[in-house]
Formats: structure tokens, C-alpha cells, sequence
């Protein structure tokens, strides 16, 4: 058994939804002094050189596909923003890019999400939209809820990974 509190890895495979060529696997890596997460991975299938929105959703149900994993997760009631800004929803990690294949390499780090404690992301589900997240800059509503992103393409439970030696 595995103590959440202990825990530094985590992955998700992503099953399509609103489109059904998109796929993929993820790995999740939180370093225990800073306590950054290190996000890994590929997705395939989507539109070639395209930026996509990606988000961690509230729930990891997916009995209704993608429909039922809920909102972006966002335990501090927040408007959607980018990575980078001071407010914005825990789960709002931006855009992933495709190349000319349609396949984005993730290779990045986030600040705020954690794989323990507080904001925990395990057990809620990774998803990947069919449009560009706005940033929160779009200037409507949607924008500061969901950043425009669109239907969902694909998504995944975020779940305990085997530890590394």
C-alpha cells in the first residue's frame, strides 16, 4: 500500500473521446525538496502543429468518457489563467503542442499541482481539448472558466505509479 503523503509518481493514459485518433501516456515525477512536478509524456493524433488546450479536471471518472470528469480543477475558486500567472485554476497547465505528426512531447515542470497533500492531482483525471486554451485572455465568459479550449479530445485517470528503484 502506498501513503499519498509518500508519493512522487504518478502517469495517466489518455483514451480518446471527442476525437478518436487522439491518445496517449503521461508521467508525472514531483521532486520531494522543491516540490515541483515534472510532467512527461506523448500524445498522438492530434491536429499537426497545433496547440491544444491541457488541463488536470476535477474528477477521474471517465464512465461517461470525458463528460464526467468535471470542471478544471480549481479548489481555490479561481479564474482560468496560464501556467504561469499568479491566479489561476490548479489544473490549468496551458497548451501542449503538436508537431508536423500530431504528436506533442511533454517535457515541462508546474509549480502549483502536487502528486501529495494539499491540491493532490491523483485520482482525478489529465485531459487534452480539440481547440487553443486562451490563457484566460480571451475576453468572454468561456475565457475565464475553461479558456475557450473546446471538446474534449481525450482524457485519463491520474493514478499511483509503481515506484522507482
Amino acid at each position: 500500500m502506498y501513503e499519498t503523503d509518500m508519493l512522487d509518481q504518478a502517469t495517466a493514459t489518455l483514451h480518446p473521446d471527442a476525437d478518436p485518433n487522439v491518445n496517449g501516456t503521461l508521467h508525472f515525477v514531483q521532486d520531494t525538496s522543491s516540490g515541483t512536478v515534472k510532467i512527461t509524456g506523448e500524445i498522438h493524433g492530434l491536429v499537426p502543429n497545433a496547440l491544444r488546450g491541457f488541463h488536470v479536471h476535477e474528477f477521474g471518472d471517465i464512465s461517461s468518457g470525458c463528460a464526467s470528469t468535471g470542471s478544471h480543477y480549481n479548489p481555490t475558486n479561481s479564474t482560468h489563467g496560464a501556467p504561469t500567472d499568479t491566479v489561476r485554476h490548479v489544473g490549468d497547465l496551458g497548451n501542449v503542442q503538436s508537431d508536423e505528426n500530431g504528436v506533442a512531447v511533454l517535457d515541462f515542470e508546474d509549480s502549483v499541482i502536487s502528486l501529495q497533500g494539499a491540491w493532490n492531482i491523483v485520482g482525478r483525471a489529465m485531459v487534452v481539448h480539440v481547440g487553443t486554451d486562451d490563457l484566460g485572455r480571451g475576453g468572454n465568459e468561456n475565457s475565464t472558466t475553461t479558456g475557450n479550449s473546446g471538446a474534449r479530445a481525450a482524457c485519463g485517470v491520474i493514478g499511483l505509479a509503481k515506484p522507482t528503484a
